[in-house]
């Protein structure tokens, strides 16, 4: 019989988009990961649920500069209740980006070095090359080569989860 730190998601895969990228991204990533991920939008995390997981998938749109305003919510919303609660467990970064994405993955890990996790993989920057306003407000997709590596890195962080890597 498997306990419930068995039957748990292991990988939480916190997402936000505005577009329609970053959630594709997330899609991928727990497509890879399978029955180890959670797939749950910024907006609905709490605390409790990242306590309960293993690792962490941070996936969202790079906003000028900056990761999403949303995410940065979910981070203030948590981190005072996880300080000293989840450190050392893994995470890994996807961003989706007008251009660089440096910006976004730079915020967050600043933030996650106060929980002390551990990021297991370089950041997965998807470019979607948008830069006028029109570009960047429009419906985005992945090319077949980003889904390939979203869904890869969330299979290689299910699994090393599963086998105890992380």
């Amino acid at each position: 019989m498997q306990t419930d730190a068995e039957r748990r998601p292991r990988l939480a895969v916190v997402w936000h988009s505005r577009t329609g990228a970053a959630r594709a991204m997330a899609e991928a990533a727990t497509e890879g990961a399978g029955a180890q991920a959670l797939l749950v939008p910024a907006a609905d995390v709490a605390a409790s649920l990242l306590l309960s997981c293993g690792g962490y998938l941070f996936v969202c749109p790079e906003n000028l500069g900056t990761m999403s305003g949303m995410m940065k919510e979910m981070f203030d919303r948590c981190y005072y209740p996880l300080l000293g609660a989840v450190e050392g467990r893994p995470y890994a970064t996807m961003i989706a980006a007008g251009s660089d994405g440096r910006g976004a993955t730079a915020q967050i890990d600043r933030i996650v070095t106060g929980w002390r996790l551990r990021r297991i993989a370089d950041p997965l920057i998807a470019n979607q090359g948008a830069q006028t306003p029109e570009e960047i407000l429009a419906p985005k997709m992945l090319a077949a080569d980003q889904h390939a590596a979203c869904r890869d890195l969330g299979a290689a962080f299910a699994q090393g989860l599963e086998m105890g890597i992380f």
